[in-house]
C-alpha cells in the first residue's frame, strides 16, 4: 500500500512539472501585447497616441529610424510604429518599448527573439 502511494505521488509531481514547462513554452512564442502608436504624438502627460493598426506594417522593425517619405499612399504626419507592452489609457499608450525583443524578454521568462519577424 506505501509503494502505492508513492508512485502516485510521483506521477502528481511529473504532471504538475509538465504543466509548468508546457506553460513556459507557450509563453515564450506567444507575442507581447503591442499597439500601433504615432511616434510623433508623444505628449509628456499621456504617452503616444494609438493610431490604427492599417499603419503599422506587422513585419517592420524600424526603430529609431523615421519613415516619413513623400512617396505616394503615405500619409503625411503619420510615423507609425508598433509599441510593445505599453501601459494603455483611452487612446494614449506609455511605459512601453518600441523593441519587440526586448518586450518579450520583460515577460519574466527570458525567452529570447528568434529572429521570426513577430506578426
Amino acid at each position: 500500500m506505501a509503494d502505492q502511494r508513492r508512485r502516485l505521488r510521483s506521477s502528481t509531481v511529473v504532471l504538475g512539472g509538465m504543466g509548468v514547462i508546457a506553460a513556459a513554452l507557450t509563453s515564450c512564442g506567444s507575442d507581447p501585447d503591442r499597439r500601433c502608436v504615432d511616434r510623433d504624438s508623444y505628449d509628456y502627460a499621456n504617452g503616444y497616441k494609438i493610431v490604427s493598426d492599417k499603419n503599422c506594417k506587422s513585419g517592420s522593425s524600424t526603430s529609431g529610424k523615421s519613415r516619413k517619405s513623400s512617396g505616394a499612399g503615405k500619409r503625411s504626419g503619420t510615423d507609425a510604429a508598433w509599441y510593445y507592452d505599453a501601459d494603455v489609457d483611452g487612446r494614449y499608450a506609455d511605459y512601453g518599448t518600441f523593441s519587440r525583443s526586448e518586450a518579450v524578454d520583460r515577460d519574466g521568462f527570458g525567452c529570447s527573439d528568434s529572429g521570426s519577424g513577430g506578426g
